[in-house]
């Protein structure tokens, strides 16, 4: 697997048949702002996703995360409420079309929406789990 090399860009992948996983942190600087998650190969077939909130989003009326593709920024996960600390997992894995196989190398990407007050706190790790086609 390829280091020191800027996963938002570039995808990545090991030649082993395992689970691969992106992560991006974010925090109340990211609101109502779209941040690339990372890059994932042709091929690649998502498998799991959701973000870790270790300092809950403390807006007024509410703090939501969407995860997707630049095509569908909520294709993976839409409406995910981060004000709350603890493990929130992706809500439409079992019914979205937008998980793959990948015909092009497809970059992730997440949003954070606060309603209301801004928020003062918050801060969380996405994650997205994915396969690679390597089994030729």
């Amino acid at each position: 697997m390829a280091t020191g090399t800027d996963n938002t860009t570039v995808s990545r992948e090991t030649h082993l048949q395992v689970v691969h996983t992106l992560r991006k942190g974010i925090t109340i600087a990211d609101i109502d702002s779209t941040v690339t998650v990372g890059v994932l190969p042709i091929g690649a077939i998502v498998v799991g996703a959701g973000v870790v909130v270790g300092t809950a989003f403390n807006s007024a009326t509410s703090d939501t995360l969407g995860i997707g593709t630049s095509a569908d920024p909520n294709g993976i996960a839409t409406l995910l409420a981060v004000s709350t600390a603890g493990l929130i997992v992706a809500d439409e894995l079992a019914t979205s079309d937008d998980l793959g196989p990948y015909t092009a190398a497809t970059t992730i990407v997440a949003d954070q929406v606060s309603t209301g007050t801004a928020p003062t706190t918050g801060a969380a790790e996405i994650y997205v789990q994915f396969i690679c086609d390597n089994d030729g």
